[in-house]
């Protein structure tokens, strides 16, 4: 909910207006003149190392007169592409959607009513409302201006905000820090003057994250590997043959098992979908990257209103016969504040209009409206009680008294709010609101319970080995009544936000590890907590919903907003927006997360297993001088590719979470796509397969002919394939075990490779095309059994090393 200002005598355009403006001017968004998307696709497609490779080796066959070889491969890169492009399309398509739920919006007048909308719906003639916190979504007009403050750096550079008045301007992109105003919009798109001067914010770049440079590396090397084995087999292959195309040939059937393309795009695919899932369950990430933190968050600050609270205030005891009167008329005429609407329900009075105004501000908080009531200019101020002690200058004893009493009712959980009054005796107001000579009217008292599933969520966390910690502006005894009450642990010791920025960053690292109790925070002392964290390798979540959240949630690893009832610079500062301020799609957002980051982990390790004996297959057999020195030929291997490319982009994305997921530690800063052993394991899964396959091939080289031992060869490698894709579907869980996890795509990945080598075994022409001749049946068991063996053993390995220990 925002401030609202009085809007009674406008009443905006009509949606009929709005529609055809909308058509005249175009959308409220910056045009620049784009490639249309397809041809991207293909551009990046064209310009991919297995594009190339594949396109090479088509016009080799060609050159060689293998016509029916090559016609094969053409129509083989013709299904890859078909294939990367359906993907690429899918990642876009979930992208746009992520696009739209993050789709800023903004409050305008249409039909006379307020409402919603998308900001690129906005056109000129709107009616804008806007309020403390929000993004100016175009040029506007100032019409009301009250207590109008606006951020103006994007467009002038000048970072201290700068007061509006009406029949001022305001522009888009700018940021209003204080007040309310309504706006008549007078230039949409690119002709405001953030378009004009050719400024993109509404597009943000996103660096690589640690993930994707883990990935990279791990591609990178694999491809350096393949280009210099592909120079080996070139070589010995022209030694043998005195062919240099027949040689080339050769050596692309190496590079092509080299390269992983499969790992950036499963990478892609993973995040955007993952993203996309997520939206639709009300917890929007602003940017697909934010997973990779989510599924690695050890350490989680909570704001406490309307976070870990229902943020439903109720007055629940005044303190001073005017106290509450006063409370009221130092409250906005309209509130969205959840304490001031409770407040003005309590009075129940309408409140005056007021001459003057000091927005909320100052160390402890406090805030002050000027009023003529009968000729007589009052001032009323209402914040924290110690601000409201200390500008009162009470003396030593009613201050120890007041303090006594606001104690009393903070320990029971109550937000105590302090008030004062003071008489202004003419002339210009006081530049600053302690200037007034004010006088101690009394404690108002609010309670704002936890929500019901508070204590529960928090608990979970703790299960999930992430650490809970309390960030609030709040009193002390108020904020550890209601951590105490929701389960927050170790609260004891607490830091105030005075003290956090006196505390030098050594000791200030070590007291974040111990302490989890923060009061009486303010915007660069949550900074400095976050940053403490960040710097002893936590990865750090952070929530608010306020304007001054905004610098923390910017900080921190991923910012958490509150979609419901936040400011929009803290929706536009936060990494994920929880849409309807449910603590529990926090959590449901950390899980997710891991269960992603899990799924790529499988799928990567899933690639690199069966790379490697491809890549052995192909290389081997030549350097040891064996009678069948070149088994494979490109065609064979991107088949193989065909087959792994979805399986590991589609299937494993697929999957569910397992199910002692939320019970594994958080994996913290250690940001890796492998822990300990992992990728060794992944390693030997590949070395397996690929003794037994090599083991099939030396066995049948001596007594059969080249068709007979590639087909045994290439069936045995085919059907290992899918046993280790059944097998890595958990690093802990045994087979029987995960067989019962819930993903459609099993039948069809098990029927499709079976569907496939019936082809390849039965129908004549295409067995002739891929060089193979029929088997006996106990040839085809005995690559059955050789292939299940070589895979098998994981899941002995995994039985041994027990559920929450397997790599």
């Amino acid at each position: 909910m925002k401030q609202t200002p009085q809007t009674d005598q406008f009443t905006g355009l009509s949606d009929a207006e709005a529609e055809s403006r909308l058509r005249q001017y175009g959308k409220n968004v910056f045009r620049v003149k784009q490639v249309p998307r397809f041809l991207v696709i293909i551009w990046n497609m064209v310009r991919e190392p297995m594009f190339l490779l594949l396109l090479t080796a088509c016009l080799l066959y060609f050159i060689l007169g293998s016509v029916s070889e090559g016609l094969l491969m053409l129509a083989a890169i013709l299904l890859v592409s078909a294939i990367e492009f359906f993907e690429e399309a899918r990642s876009n398509k979930a992208m746009k959607a992520l696009q739209a739920f993050t789709a800023p919006r903004a409050r305008v007048l249409r039909n006379g009513k307020l409402q919603e909308v998308d900001t690129e719906n906005i056109v000129p003639g709107d009616i804008l409302v806007l309020s403390e916190g929000d993004l100016v979504p175009a040029d506007a007009t100032l019409l009301l201006a009250n207590d109008l403050s606006v951020n103006e750096s994007v467009i002038t550079g000048e970072s201290m905000p700068a007061a509006r008045l009406a029949d001022q301007s305001v522009f888009r992109g700018t940021q209003v820090n204080t007040g309310q105003a309504v706006a008549k919009v007078t230039a949409t798109g690119n002709d405001t003057e953030l378009g004009k001067l050719g400024k993109k914010v509404s597009e943000t770049s996103n660096p690589e994250t640690i993930i994707q440079r883990q990935t990279w590396r791990y591609v990178k090397r694999l491809a350096i590997f393949g280009f210099l084995a592909f120079a080996l087999v070139c070589v010995l292959n022209y030694i043998q043959t005195n062919s240099w195309a027949e040689s080339l040939l050769m050596g692309l059937t190496l590079a092509m098992a080299a390269i992983p393309e499969e790992i950036p795009v499963a990478f892609s695919s993973f995040m955007a979908l993952g993203a996309l899932y997520m939206s639709r369950r009300g917890i929007i990430p602003r940017q697909p990257q934010v997973i990779e933190n989510l599924g690695a968050v050890n350490v989680l600050c909570l704001d406490k209103t309307g976070t870990i609270t229902e943020n439903v205030m109720r007055v629940a005891d005044v303190y001073g016969e005017n106290a509450l009167q006063f409370a009221a008329l130092a409250s906005e005429k309209h509130p969205f504040d959840s304490m001031e609407k409770a407040i003005l329900e309590r009075w129940g009075k309408p409140l005056p209009d007021m001459v003057h105004e000091y927005p909320l501000g100052g160390r402890p908080p406090m805030m002050t409206h000027v009023y003529d009531l009968g000729g007589v200019i009052t001032a009323t101020a209402k914040g924290a009680v110690e601000r409201i002690v200390r500008v009162c200058k009470l003396d030593a004893a009613r201050a120890a008294e007041v303090t006594v009493y606001a104690d009393g009712m903070a320990a029971k959980g109550f937000r105590v709010l302090g008030v004062a009054s003071a008489v202004h005796a003419g002339g210009a107001f006081p530049e600053d609101q302690d200037g007034f000579d004010w006088r101690f009217e009394g404690l108002v008292s609010l309670q704002d319970p936890p929500r019901k599933n508070a204590r529960e969520v928090i608990g979970a966390l703790y299960a999930a080995g992430i650490d809970v910690k309390l960030i609030t502006g709040d009193y002390l005894a108020t904020a550890r009544h209601i951590a105490s009450e929701v389960g927050i642990r170790n609260l004891e010791h607490a830091e105030s936000g005075d003290s956090v920025m006196a505390m030098p960053e050594a000791e200030l690292k070590e007291k974040v590890k111990t302490v989890n109790l923060f009061v009486r925070m303010f915007p660069d002392a949550k900074v400095k907590v976050v940053e403490a964290l960040k710097s002893i390798g936590d990865i750090t979540a952070m929530t608010g919903d306020g304007v001054n959240d905004g610098p923390a949630l910017k900080t921190a690893h991923i910012g958490i907003a509150m979609g419901k009832k936040g400011a929009d610079i803290a929706r536009m500062a936060a990494d994920l927006v929880i849409t309807d301020d449910n603590l529990d799609r926090i959590l449901i957002a950390i899980q997710q997360g891991r269960k992603i980051f899990t799924n790529l982990r499988k799928a990567i390790r899933y690639i690199i297993s069966i790379h490697i004996p491809i890549i052995l297959t192909a290389t081997l057999p030549l350097v040891l001088g064996w009678a069948y020195p070149n088994i494979f030929t490109p065609i064979h291997v991107i088949f193989l590719e065909l087959i792994m490319g979805p399986t590991c982009s589609i299937f494993y994305e697929r999957e569910p979470a397992e199910e002692n997921l939320m019970e594994l530690p958080s994996r913290g800063s250690h940001m890796s796509l492998f822990r300990g052993n992992e990728l060794w394991i992944s390693v030997v899964q590949g070395l397996a397969i690929a003794a037994g396959v090599l083991g099939l091939y030396r066995y049948y080289m001596p007594s059969h002919s080249l068709e007979e031992t590639r087909t045994v060869v290439f069936t045995a490698l085919v059907m290992a394939n899918i046993f280790l894709t059944f097998a890595d579907r958990s690093f802990s869980e045994h087979f029987f075990h995960t067989i019962r996890y819930k993903n459609n795509l099993v039948p069809l990945v098990l029927g499709a490779s079976i569907l496939f080598l019936c082809i390849i075994h039965f129908v004549p022409a295409v067995r002739a095309l891929f060089g193979m001749t029929r088997i006996p049946l106990q040839d085809g068991l005995l690559c059955l059994g050789v292939s299940f063996a070589s895979v098998a053993w994981f899941e002995i390995y995994k039985a041994i090393r027990g559920p929450k220990k397997a790599a």
